[in-house]
């Protein structure tokens, strides 16, 4: 990991900070900034986003698409863990936590709003960061590639008919144009245009070119964020000092959501026999967010200043030090991971 995603907490943590900091020094400026918005969609934090996501898009290949099939277990459970699991079970969580257990310590009129926040950071599986996780886990690289690359795809058109059905389970009103809007915007454009810049690269560079231009955006992606997040909490900084406890409560849900989906892909991945260096990266990449566009999406749905940006920023603020730790819980368990039967099984089929 470069120095933003090595201490990307620590960053985080700053830009919290300052954001509130700035916020309460200069309410004006900052209300002016909320209110440069069409059709819903904040534009400096629209462009910031541009810039967060599409250096991030520029690493994958739709090619490897092609590679499914040679890791079908993993693809499959990973599959079934991003979109069959991990939006319900996250609706669920929001709904016992945040719209029960929790509810008597949150503003009364940002309950719905939180919960949605956490089904968009649900629904919406991680992209960049996996291959940091997957390499820090020896995983392997083909089918983390051909695994986020299916995923993009399918996020392309399963992202807001997902999102819409459980807003509506939750009983918060589906604005639909801006929903469209938003995958357009934070999704469709942006793998339009990286896909674009990385033929051209590749085209009349080769890929020294591409892993150059990755090497300069990486930092670039990454001070993107920390912008976001400085206008995100200078808009709820007010919200945030009277109420400091609703970062700590939101936290919860997440936490418990990431725990449990890594641990199922986990043992599902050593049920079905498939090699520890697949089941890494499946659990992580069925554990982890694509917090950027969850964001993005909270912002163009709800406001910036709404109880559902805030909630998809706690996911940002705790996605490093969680995900650093499902790793290590990888790492230290591969003995053990390798000596279920049917990981024995096949290692002794392919052996034969």
């Amino acid at each position: 990991m470069n120095l933003f995603e090595r201490y990307l907490t620590l960053w985080v943590g700053l830009a919290i900070l300052v954001g509130i900091g700035l916020g309460q020094s200069f309410p004006a400026g900052f209300q002016a900034i909320a209110a440069l918005e069409i059709a819903k969609v904040n534009l400096p934090v629209a462009v910031l986003v541009w810039a967060m996501i599409i250096p991030m898009l520029l690493r994958i290949d739709f090619r490897a698409l092609g590679g499914v099939a040679a890791h079908w277990r993993g693809i499959g459970i990973t599959l079934f863990i991003n979109w069959a699991v991990k939006p319900f079970s996250m609706a669920a969580l929001g709904a016992i936590f945040i719209g029960w257990l929790f509810r008597p310590l949150l503003p009364a009129d940002q309950i719905e709003s939180y919960i949605a926040g956490l089904i968009l950071l649900a629904a919406a599986p991680c992209t960049a960061m996996v291959f940091v996780w997957s390499n820090l886990t020896k995983g392997e690289p083909h089918f983390t590639l051909s695994q986020v690359a299916l995923n993009d795809a399918i996020m392309i058109v399963a992202f807001a008919p997902t999102v819409a059905l459980l807003l509506g389970l939750s009983a918060i009103t589906v604005p639909w144009e801006t929903l469209v809007l938003s995958v357009g915007l934070y999704i469709i454009v942006p793998v339009a245009i990286a896909q674009a810049m990385r033929w051209a690269m590749l085209q009349s560079g080769g890929p020294s070119r591409l892993e150059s231009a990755l090497k300069f955006l990486g930092p670039v992606s990454m001070t993107a964020l920390l912008a976001t997040l400085v206008l995100l909490f200078g808009f709820q900084g007010e919200q945030i000092l009277a109420q400091p406890l609703v970062i700590a409560l939101l936290a919860v849900p997440i936490l418990i959501q990431v725990f449990f989906t890594s641990g199922l892909a986990y043992l599902l991945n050593r049920a079905s026999g498939e090699a520890h260096c697949v089941a890494g990266p499946s659990a992580l990449i069925g554990a982890s967010n694509f917090f950027e566009l969850a964001v993005a999406a909270a912002i163009s749905l709800f406001g910036v200043t709404s109880g559902a940006a805030l909630a998809t920023v706690v996911g940002v603020l705790i996605e490093v030090p969680v995900m650093l730790a499902v790793v290590a819980i990888v790492n230290r368990s591969r003995d053990w991971y390798e000596s279920g039967s049917a990981v024995q099984a096949r290692l002794k089929a392919n052996n034969s």
